[in-house]
């Protein structure tokens, strides 16, 4: 996916959204440049453009993408569609391997996959929007784990800590899918009950 200036993104819609703009030096520039500014107030339309923007730059995902996950987490789960909004984007592959700790950012989990690099039960899987269920294992090939990818990430990832539905063994280099992701996942950046609204317009 294409995703254009990255520093013009994060300006628009939030410094969270890509790793390179958390940086000290992007936050002290951002509040230079907000100083003595005044903060007009946004109408829905443009809160909920915002909100979605996020949520699909976050996960790097395209708008057609986006929207058909709502659309099946409305259709899945009528009741709580943002809860299966959120099982959908958190439980893809790429995501996943994110979680695990096997990459540090979200578009190095979905090259990793990309590339060949990951098992999903003993086989390549080569989608990074790949859904994964409960009970999945996932590994990294054989033929990578020599890779210097792989071969520092028990020191790197030693105070990492992973999500209660997802296990990993970095001597093995190899996990699994124990669980589903909850409303409680504390680094989602976006309010996806907004994706909702703007697609309802």
């Amino acid at each position: 996916m294409l995703i254009g200036p990255k520093y013009k993104i994060c300006k628009r819609l939030g410094g969270a959204i890509f790793e390179k703009c958390q940086t000290q030096k992007y936050v002290i520039s951002e509040a230079r440049s907000q100083k003595g500014k005044r903060q007009k107030p946004g109408s829905d339309y443009k809160r909920q453009l915002i909100e979605k923007q996020r949520a699909r730059f976050a996960y790097g995902i395209t708008e057609s993408k986006l929207k058909s996950y709502a659309e099946e987490a409305i259709e899945r789960s009528s009741d709580n569609p943002t809860l299966g909004l959120l099982s959908l984007l958190e439980c893809r592959l790429d995501n996943v391997v994110y979680r695990m700790g096997l990459a540090g950012t979200r578009r190095m989990a979905r090259q990793l996959v990309a590339h060949g690099h990951i098992l999903v039960n003993g086989k390549r899987v080569m989608s990074p929007s790949h859904q994964t269920r409960v009970g999945d294992v996932i590994s990294v090939r054989e033929g990578s784990k020599g890779s210097p990818l792989f071969t520092i990430l028990a020191e790197k990832n030693k105070d990492y800590k992973t999500p209660a539905w997802v296990t990993m063994d970095y001597a093995s280099l190899s996990g699994a899918r124990t669980g589903s992701p909850t409303a409680e996942v504390t680094d989602i950046i976006s309010n996806l009950s907004a994706v909702f609204e703007f697609y309802s317009r």
